[in-house]
């Protein structure tokens, strides 16, 4: 690849190295490989359903624990809400009540979040702000048809001279109706994670946000500061970060040349979400929770998520110790073959790794290492609920090109649908990744581990975008929680689906557990 001078110095402005694009473009020739699925995890393969009694043990060791660790709760939150409000913008510069009636709109996408949407609009966290808006902007308002005044309405929620709701980070957009406050994703990720990660009368939490909003967020904080902080009797202190400009990546053509832009530039996009691995190398707490923006609750359903919580991170720990206390066995060398062997079945039955069919073979210094190898690793938890038909990710049993098979989290674009049998795994899966995940990323000397060395770069995923026009190919990094924590030591925990509760179109913001009591 032939690379001009001022090429050279964009990619090296931008902290990446002219290798580093070569291997880009270099996937962007492999195209998309297809995981290899063998099985969907399930309960009791690859998925732990726990009693009562056994989450109570695992929230009580949590309780036990967290006074003498440092807690984060990790939230990625640079997502713009205007996806949120995708079917809305296209109402809004489609619907001509002059032409149609709203009753005939409606009919014409047969959809059912914007039906939702209009029949329920007055429950929206936003609508009485919209109204007053609207009637100010709008003198005559009342005097107006009912189908005008919905447009009007939906105008005055999305745009500038309204309340720019669409321009907002989604986690700044009011999510719930209380009494006497509106709060949004960001204020109700605060009000959660007081009830689990207050050490000492602190809260510390950390958002990754887009460039420019870092600013709106603070401001936000400063809004709502006194009335969380006494509410939850706990001080917070919240770290940001923005996404590495070198994890972007380059964009090509369809000859998977470099895309240039008006100005002969090459042209680079943000590379998705799992760039944030970066972000998350950086943080040095013992114990991380991950959850994102936009799954939130109303107060009184936060006890049951809060429970949850504690149970996976209390699991965590549990896991964390036996890891270490193995790790110092096999440093310490001399072990017998039964502990050898013991470990063995610990990476097994507890973190489903499977050992290889030769290892009773080995030495045992050659098991010694081996066992080092797999048990030396960062370490997740991660929730899983029953599969309702939302779409996503899920928990699946996956062969990587080594021949070694290892529970990941895989998205449904992974998977080759052109295969009858993956077909057929991915349709008898029963579980649905909710992104609920507890996290140790030191070692046993409390030293952290470099995530970079644990992202498997072979799952990096081709789509197909436009820019001025014209099409182009980009390229997303490993996903976070899928490519990106590929080689971590991974536990599936089931969760109840009540602790889910994503908004990915303003229309799930009028479902009961977003509607405060």
């Amino acid at each position: 690849m032939e690379f001009s001078e001022i090429d050279i110095l964009q990619i090296e402005e931008k902290g990446l190295s002219t290798q580093e694009v070569e291997r880009q473009i270099q996937i962007f020739e492999r195209g998309n490989i297809k995981v290899d699925i063998q099985q969907a995890a399930t309960v009791g393969n690859g998925i732990f359903a726990y009693s009562v009694e056994d989450q109570k043990k695992y929230i009580q060791t949590f309780e036990d624990k967290k006074e003498h660790l440092d807690l984060l709760k990790f939230v990625p939150a640079s997502g713009a809400a205007t996806r949120m409000f995708k079917a809305f913008h296209n109402f809004a510069d489609e619907f001509d009540p002059e032409k149609t009636s709203l009753r005939d709109y409606l009919d014409s996408k047969d959809d059912k979040n914007l039906q939702l949407f209009f029949e329920k609009m007055d429950k929206l966290p936003f609508y009485k702000s919209a109204s007053k808006k609207a009637k100010e902007n709008h003198p005559d308002f009342s005097e107006k048809s009912n189908d005008e005044r919905h447009l009007i309405l939906v105008k005055t929620m999305l745009y500038e001279n309204g309340l720019g709701l669409s321009d907002l980070p989604k986690g700044l957009v009011p999510f719930h109706q209380y009494n006497d406050y509106t709060a949004t994703a960001f204020e109700e990720h605060l009000h959660s994670a007081a009830k689990y990660l207050s050490v000492n009368g602190v809260t510390e939490l950390h958002f990754t946000v887009a460039k420019g909003d870092k600013e709106n967020f603070e401001e936000e904080f400063e809004n709502i500061k006194e009335r969380v902080e006494e509410a939850n009797h706990t001080k917070f202190e919240i770290s940001y970060s923005y996404q590495d400009p070198k994890t972007d990546t380059i964009a090509v053509d369809k000859d998977n040349s470099p895309f240039r832009d008006e100005d002969n530039r090459i042209f680079f996009r943000p590379g998705g979400h799992g760039a944030l691995i970066e972000n998350l190398n950086k943080q040095k707490a013992d114990l991380i929770f991950v959850k994102n923006i936009d799954n939130v609750v109303v107060n009184t359903n936060l006890p049951k998520v809060v429970e949850m919580k504690k149970m996976l991170g209390g699991k965590l720990i549990a896991l964390q110790n036996q890891v270490f206390e193995y790790m110092q066995n096999l440093d310490g060398g001399n072990n017998s073959e039964a502990k050898l062997d013991e470990i063995a079945e610990f990476l097994e039955n507890e973190l489903f790794v499977k050992v290889t069919s030769s290892f009773n073979k080995f030495t045992g210094e050659e098991k010694t290492q081996y066992l080092c190898k797999k048990l030396d690793r960062p370490l997740r938890v991660c929730g899983m609920v029953k599969n309702e038909g939302e779409p996503g990710g899920g928990p699946f049993l996956v062969k990587n090109e080594d021949g070694e098979i290892s529970l990941q989290i895989i998205e449904g674009a992974q998977i080759d649908k052109n295969n009858s049998e993956q077909l057929e795994i991915l349709n008898n899966s029963t579980h649905f990744n909710p992104v609920d995940i507890a996290c140790s990323l030191k070692n046993h000397k409390g030293e952290s581990f470099d995530l970079n060395n644990y992202v498997d770069e072979n799952m990096s995923f081709i789509a197909v975008k436009t820019k001025d026009g014209k099409p182009l190919k980009a390229l997303e990094r490993p996903g976070l929680w899928n490519g990106g924590m590929a080689y971590w030591n991974t536990v599936f925990v089931e969760v109840p689906v009540e602790t889910f509760n994503p908004v990915k179109t303003v229309a799930d913001l009028l479902k009961p557990s977003h509607q405060a009591k």
